[in-house]
């Protein structure tokens, strides 16, 4: 299998993926990719227009009439900047319809694939070396214990002043776990291929820097 200058970033919720993918992706000098997000802007979407988020024909139409696109690692629904409201607790809660939901993968799926053909990017999400890029040049597996997530997570909430309870969100990402790996199309696991990192106890610095060093590794060998 010919490899594309891509990188992949999968793992479980609250694993720190999206920070050290985007800087990563700086570093490099790549586009940064979040395709978390995009089953967020869904999400987002489906609630705004208060359609029922069990309805996946509904969540199909959004995903196929909407325009959703990536520019320097935000994300814009119908040119909308949506980078921030995607993070809200609702959509967190919300975004396991959208995810599983095959017809609204496969259409999301292709637009990953799109972007990923047209030119370098970093990518992250949970099933990005496995289904999207399995012909990525590099693939990481992104995690931590379900306690420093949530902990990881508390502070993000509390940084925007949202008020939510530790236990609570312990509670969900243990389930999104579950829900990700469980899932029928695209579940959450590691890449055969994929280099695993474990950030417990690491600084974001310290997870960049050994991504850093392994993919110039990899692209000075592949010619890139």
């Amino acid at each position: 299998m010919q490899k594309i200058d891509v990188v992949t970033v999968d793992g479980p919720a609250g694993a720190g993926k999206s920070v050290a993918t985007r800087r990563l992706a700086e570093r490099l000098g790549i586009e940064y990719l979040n395709t978390g997000a995009m089953y967020r802007a869904i999400a987002l979407c489906a609630l705004r227009e208060n359609v029922a988020l069990t309805d996946a024909d509904a969540l199909t139409r959004i995903a196929r009439e909407r325009r959703l696109e990536s520019r320097s690692g935000r994300v814009f629904l119908d040119d909308e900047d949506v980078s921030d409201a995607v993070r809200s607790p609702k959509v967190s809660q919300s975004v396991k319809y959208p995810a599983g939901a095959p017809s609204v993968r496969a259409i999301l799926v292709e637009k990953q694939r799109e972007i990923g053909l047209s030119r370098p990017i970093a990518t992250e999400g949970r099933d990005q070396g496995t289904v999207v890029f399995p012909d990525a040049l590099c693939k990481f597996y992104l995690t931590a214990s379900p306690k420093e997530r949530a902990r990881r997570r508390f502070g993000e909430y509390q940084r925007r002043g949202e008020t939510v309870d530790f236990d609570e969100l312990l509670r969900q990402i243990v389930e999104r776990d579950r829900q990700d790996s469980e899932r029928e199309i695209g579940p959450l696991k590691r890449p055969e291929d994929a280099v695993s990192i474990d950030s417990d106890g690491k600084t974001v610095e310290e997870v960049v820097a050994e991504m850093e060093r392994i993919v110039r590794e990899k692209r000075r060998e592949a010619g890139f």
